[in-house]
Order: C-alpha cells, then structure tokens, then sequence
C-alpha cells in the first residue's frame, strides 16, 4: 500500500516537524510527501525539504482551500491521496495504514479519521472534538461530513470532481457530498488519530466558522441561521461546556474561553449566513449540536503511541 500525502502550509515552523516526523514512524513506508506552501516567510519550507518533501508553491494572492488541495492533488503520483494540515501529528504509527483500509472497498471514495487537540486545547474545542469524531467508527456513515485535516480520497475521483475552488471553506464537504450523490461511500476510521493544534484568538474563531458558515451556505442553499439559533445554541453549548468542565473538576481555569469560543463560534456562524432557508436535521446535529458526552477515559489501544523528540 502506497499514497501520496499532501500538506497545505503557510508559516506552520512550529507545528510541521512534529507532523514529519511521525510520517516517519509509520508502518506505510512508501509515501510521497508534497507541501503545498502559500507564501510562508519562516522556515516551513527548508524544514519540510530536510524530510523529503517537494514543495509546490501557490502565491498567497491566489489561495483558496480548494485551489491549494488542487495544486496539491495535481502534483501527486499516486492514486491514494492523503490530506493532511500542517498542524496536525498522528498519535499511532498505523495512521496512515488504518486510514487508508478502507480503499479495499472499491465503492469508499474518501476516509477521514479522529481528531483530538492537545492539552493547550480550549476546552471548548476538545468538546467538538469528541462531538464530530466518535471513539466508534463508521465505513459508510448517512451524512457527508468530513475534515481534510485527516482524511484521504482516490484521485481518480477527484480528477472528475476537483475540489471548488471558490469556497471559503468546506471544500472536503462539497467534494464529498458530490461523491454520496454519485454512489459512494465515506468512512470515518477512529483508529486513525490525529492531535490538531489550534491556537486562535477569539477573531479567529469568529473568523473560521463565518467563512465556513458562507461555505456551508453556497453548498446547502436551503440552510438558515437565525438570531434564534444564535442564543438557543450559544446558550445550550455553554451550558454543556460548563456541565462537562465541572464533572471533570477543571471549570475554573476554563471558564472564560467557554463563554468568549462558544460566543465567537456561533456569533461567526451567523454572520456567515446570508438567507433564510432550510438546514437537513442530520447536518445541524453534526455541526452545531451539543451531544452528551459520558465522562470516561479515552479509549486505548492495544498499539504503543509514537513517541516524539521534544524540541
């Protein structure tokens, strides 16, 4: 089994090595690494070439989501294509190969796996984590929901559907819903895990769920965000933040990015929104809705985690 591994980056020194390294430590050794680069001025390129990587460059003027991955896709030489963030690291040495499994189905168009963030994570974040990645995994979930910051397609696929480049986000959404319509499946294996570092300030919370919240509007026209929206699930979800923060005994040192991320998120989610229309109940739950979450430990594996060099 071999695949291509394409990394979308722009100033991301302080994140890339990590996610190399543990490329390294993978059971798949026969992996082609491009860096899709959009104009970084530090050193994530020099550090992406010390491990092998070839670098394709796209000016920043013209970046989108979709374009990147486009570049990127176009650039590789296998059919298996996986796509990560640039800041992002796998916990086990069998990511690649448990992510990219379920290709021996010939009807799986796209995988993607778990995601967790590290200990420096808001708590608010954590909380979606485990929302939107489930420790159960499912080779052929109902809805198209997906992340390419851990997830792998076909490239055969993606040559008759490109990514849309004119998104301002949910690029991985739009080519899997396409992929569901055409009669294929998408699979979200838990067992491959990754950790994704996020480290917004409250703009740029705001910042990613509006340009996502626009995107999510331009591929399901019929969807609507009202000011009723805005407070029932600001609300709901803080007070859910705040329920789990103080099961797990660490609501105090967690209390203020609870109100300011779940304000922003939502806040950004309705200024994103143009019209009114109608959002699929499957959709809403997966993106907005707070599940119930029992307080236990993750589940483990049988399989030692990496362990990396601390720089």
């Amino acid at each position: 089994m071999n695949c291509s591994i394409v990394i979308r980056a722009y100033n991301e020194e302080k994140h890339i090595g990590r996610l190399l390294e543990g490329i390294g430590h993978q059971t798949v050794k026969d992996v082609e690494i491009i860096l899709v680069d959009s104009g970084s001025t530090d050193s994530t390129v020099s550090i992406a070439e010390s491990f092998g990587a070839r670098v394709v460059r796209i000016p920043s003027g013209e970046f989108t989501f979709g374009r990147s991955l486009n570049f990127g896709v176009q650039a590789a030489t296998r059919d298996l294509i996986v796509i990560a963030s640039a800041h992002v690291y796998p916990v086990y040495p069998d990511w690649l190969e448990t992510l990219l499994r379920p290709f021996e189905n010939s009807n799986v168009a796209l995988t993607y796996g778990k995601q967790r963030g590290p200990g420096s994570a808001k708590f608010s974040e954590q909380q979606i984590f485990h929302q939107w990645y489930p420790d159960a995994g499912n080779l052929n979930q109902a809805t198209a929901f997906c992340n390419n910051a851990n997830a792998a397609i076909r490239k055969r696929l993606w040559e008759e559907n490109p990514y849309d480049e004119t998104l301002t986000g949910l690029e991985d959404l739009a080519w899997a819903k396409r992929a569901k319509e055409q009669g294929y499946k998408i699979a979200y294996v838990a067992e491959a895990e990754i950790v994704h570092a996020h480290d917004e300030t409250p703009r740029g919370v705001f910042n990613r769920y509006r340009r996502e919240a626009m995107a999510f509007k331009r591929i399901h026209s019929e969807a609507h965000f009202n000011l009723y929206d805005f407070v029932r699930l600001t609300a709901t979800n803080i007070f859910s933040d705040l329920y789990h923060a103080a099961r797990e005994r660490v609501l105090w040192k967690n209390i203020a990015s609870i109100f300011w991320f779940r304000f922003m998120q939502f806040h950004g989610t309705r200024v994103g929104y143009r019209e009114s229309g109608q959002l699929t109940p499957q959709l809403r739950e997966t993106f907005y809705y707070a599940r119930e979450r029992k307080m236990k430990e993750e589940k483990k594996r049988e399989i030692e985690p990496i362990q990396y060099n601390e720089k």
